[in-house]
Order: C-alpha cells, then sequence, then structure tokens
C-alpha cells in the first residue's frame, strides 16, 4: 500500500465522524460534504508525519474549513434550511453511523437556534458541547483565548437553553414589555414606567456605564423610572443574545446595551453594559420595525 492510499484509509476512518462536526456546524448536508473533501485535500497534501491524534487533528481541519464557510456566507438566514434527513441518493452511499449521527438530536428547531449565533459561537458550542473539544484545542479555531472560547460555548449554550425554555408567546410578551418601556421612556411617561416596574427593581452598570449615567446601582421602582422618564431618546430596541433588550448606539457603534429581567411580566432588573470588551462578546441585532413584528 503506497501512501496515498494509507492516508485515504486512515482518512475513511475518521469519515462520519467528520461528517458529523461539519453538518453541525453548518447546517447543511451538502456543505458539510464540500468541507469534508476540502479537509481530505488538504490531509492529502500534508500527510500525517508526526500527528500524535489524527481523529482531533483531522477534527481541527475540518472545523476550521467549516468556520472559513460560514465566514463567507453573504447571507446565511435567506439560505433555506435543509432538513436533516440524508438524501435517499447519498444514503446508499455511507455508513450507518454516518447516518444515526445526523438523526441524533440534530432537528431543524435546533439548526434554526443555531443559525442565530455568531460563526465563532456556533463553532465553540458545536465542538465543545456536541463533541467535547477541550477549549484549548478550540481557542486558535477561533483565533481568541480558552477563556474567550469558553465564553463564546456559554453565550451560545444560553441562547439554545432560552429558545428551547421560552415559548414564542412568551418571547413576543417580552419584546411587547421591553417596547413599551422604552416608548414610556422616551415620552417621559413617569407613572406608565413605575407601572412596568417591580417595586424592588436593581439597575446595575458597569464602570463605563456608570460614568455616562453618573450613578451606580439604583435600587427601587421611584428611582429608577427617574433615571430613564425622558431619557431614551437614541435608545431602540435589539436582540442581546437572541433575547430583547435595548441598544444605544453613537457614530454607528454600539455604546451601550440594556439587558432586562423579567419576572412576572414586570421588569426586576436592567444592566447597563458599556464596557468595550463586554460589547464585544455580546450578540447584538437591533430590530427595525418590520423585524419586530416578525419577532411577534
Amino acid at each position: 500500500m503506497d501512501e496515498h492510499d494509507w492516508l485515504a484509509e486512515r482518512f475513511e476512518e475518521y469519515r462520519p465522524h467528520l461528517r458529523a462536526v461539519a453538518y453541525r456546524v453548518l447546517g447543511s448536508a451538502s456543505e458539510a460534504d464540500d468541507a469534508v473533501q476540502e479537509a481530505w485535500l488538504r490531509f492529502s497534501r500534508s500527510g500525517a508525519d508526526g500527528v500524535e491524534n489524527l481523529g482531533g487533528w483531522l477534527t481541527t481541519i475540518v472545523a476550521r474549513v467549516s468556520l472559513n464557510m460560514l465566514h463567507s456566507r453573504t447571507s446565511r438566514r435567506e439560505e433555506p434550511m435543509e432538513a436533516p434527513a440524508i438524501d435517499q441518493a447519498d444514503a446508499g452511499g455511507t455508513s450507518p453511523e454516518y447516518e444515526a449521527v445526523l438523526a441524533d438530536s440534530v432537528g431543524l428547531a435546533l439548526l434554526v437556534v443555531l443559525d442565530t449565533l455568531s460563526p465563532a459561537e456556533r463553532l465553540a458550542f458545536v465542538l465543545h458541547d456536541m463533541f467535547a473539544v477541550p477549549f484549548d484545542e478550540i481557542a486558535p479555531i477561533v483565533a481568541r483565548s480558552p477563556a474567550a472560547a469558553r465564553q463564546l460555548a456559554s453565550r451560545a449554550r444560553r441562547r439554545v437553553q432560552q429558545a428551547n425554555a421560552v415559548p414564542e408567546a412568551e418571547a413576543a410578551r417580552r419584546q411587547e414589555i421591553v417596547g413599551a418601556f422604552l416608548a414610556a421612556s422616551r415620552a417621559g411617561e413617569f407613572e406608565a414606567l413605575l407601572a412596568m416596574l417591580d417595586p424592588d427593581i436593581v439597575l446595575r452598570t458597569d464602570a463605563v456605564a456608570a460614568q455616562m449615567t453618573a450613578s451606580g446601582e439604583v435600587r427601587g421602582a421611584l428611582a429608577a423610572a427617574s433615571v430613564f422618564s425622558g431619557r431614551a431618546a437614541g435608545a431602540r430596541l435589539a436582540l442581546v443574545d437572541g433575547v430583547p433588550g435595548m441598544m444605544w448606539a453613537q457614530g454607528g457603534q454600539i455604546r451601550v446595551v440594556f439587558d432586562f429581567t423579567i419576572v412576572g411580566g414586570k421588569i426586576a432588573a436592567i444592566e447597563m453594559i458599556a464596557d468595550p470588551e463586554h460589547l464585544a462578546q455580546l450578540d447584538v441585532v437591533p430590530l427595525t420595525a418590520r423585524a419586530a413584528g416578525r419577532q411577534r
């Protein structure tokens, strides 16, 4: 057996696993096949000399290829979502292991949630939570530290959990509450603000936000309403890590994010985030009137 045949034989041993990784990252069976093929081309050119953990090394290759494919998509949300079932034409040429992997808890609902994540979040979540890849191995793939890679996976995991736990009607109600709060704040409707706030509401600001507002932690509905009444002209609705909240931007840059905790239909806490490093870790999507309507 020559070297090329040996490499091909070793690669085929890992193909089902690699296709499963690519499929979960990309959400498309055809793109997963493309990613695996590109991984094979790179593997066949470089060989396996000095590689102690071939499975881990190949996983890293297909993960990098998949991440590049995610970044290159110009309009991911407009692409049709493929069903997780394997095409009949393809099924005859794949192993039972691959078919089982694709069918194993990968439904359209999960793929839709994964599609709302940033490429780095999606990759970190898939590799760690679905394939138990350590964060110190994920870190160089997403060009971040192991701690930052852990944060990416944590945010993605929270988004998945929220999507699974919050019914659509409840999510719509949350957006209505935040929208009403924003409208009352802009209009300076103090009594309307009080009606939306839990009596024991806590308003927390990070160090940067505290410098902007000249205040730190604020407790109580009266004090919190005073902070916001007539002072939200530049704020707008946004999805913050997939959850309705608010943001304020200046010069095309997001300066402050408002994260809401809502309990029993009342706003129980608001966190004002302005630290640039923290903001960079958040997925903030401004909601236009049209997008807000779709969310409902």
